[in-house]
């Protein structure tokens, strides 16, 4: 019996074992099979281990996916994690490269993967609030969102959390430097029902430069002294 005589619910079956760039490759044997790889009942669940992985066309974007990871571990992410204002030329040119990867995918999850459940995102250190204020809008029914090392993310997103995220059940904002004591707060004054967990995150250095938090204390200490 050959592989494509097999109906529809048994191939998805099959594929589903499949890594994406196996089910890609199966793919191109023929139009039969390309369906399968097509159809959205496929995609409920996919996980990056990259932001190159995001370019590629081994997967597919569509209203079943329900669980999304994008989690990098490489030595390099470290580069994005360092404060802009520390970067050498060579870092900035490196992180320029893909500066926008995740937050264009994120763009296109917003638009069409409106029943997402879960979303993770470990070392993307240029995701910004502004991206998940919108999935908070555009993807009402997430319930988990997990944030490790995503440097840009500050106390805006706890905001939206507090006005978007009402199905929200579990938030993790750890190692996220720029969130604070006082954002933690108010989020668990608000949403008492979220799990929140914000491991190594309000004690961090935020991502500013030491002049701008001194030259206030001096300004003050001038008026004072008037």
């Amino acid at each position: 019996m050959h592989i494509t005589q097999l109906n529809r619910e048994c191939l998805l079956h099959l594929f589903s074992f499949l890594d994406k760039n196996s089910r890609k490759s199966l793919a191109k044997t023929c139009h039969k099979l390309l369906e399968v790889f097509q159809d959205p009942l496929l995609w409920s669940l996919l996980n990056f281990h990259s932001p190159v992985e995001l370019k590629k066309d081994n997967f597919c974007l569509g209203p079943a996916l329900k669980y999304l990871s994008i989690c990098w571990y490489s030595e390099r992410v470290k580069v994005c994690n360092i404060e802009d204002w520390m970067k050498n030329s060579f870092q900035k040119d490196f992180c320029n490269r893909h500066e926008n990867t995740v937050s264009d995918f994120l763009l296109e999850v917003c638009n069409r993967c409106p029943n997402l459940l879960s979303l993770t995102l470990s070392g993307c250190g240029h995701v910004t609030d502004d991206c998940i204020l919108l999935l908070l809008q555009k993807c009402p029914n997430l319930k988990t969102l997990k944030l490790e090392n995503c440097v840009r993310i500050t106390d805006q997103t706890l905001e939206a959390v507090t006005r978007y995220g009402g199905s929200l059940q579990t938030l993790h904002v750890d190692f996220c430097r720029n969130i604070t004591q006082t954002g933690l707060e108010k989020l668990r004054e608000k949403c008492p029902s979220v799990m929140l967990r914000a491991e190594r995150s309000a004690n961090m250095i935020p991502d500013n430069k030491p002049e701008k938090k001194l030259m206030p204390e001096k300004a003050s200490r001038k008026l004072v002294q008037l």
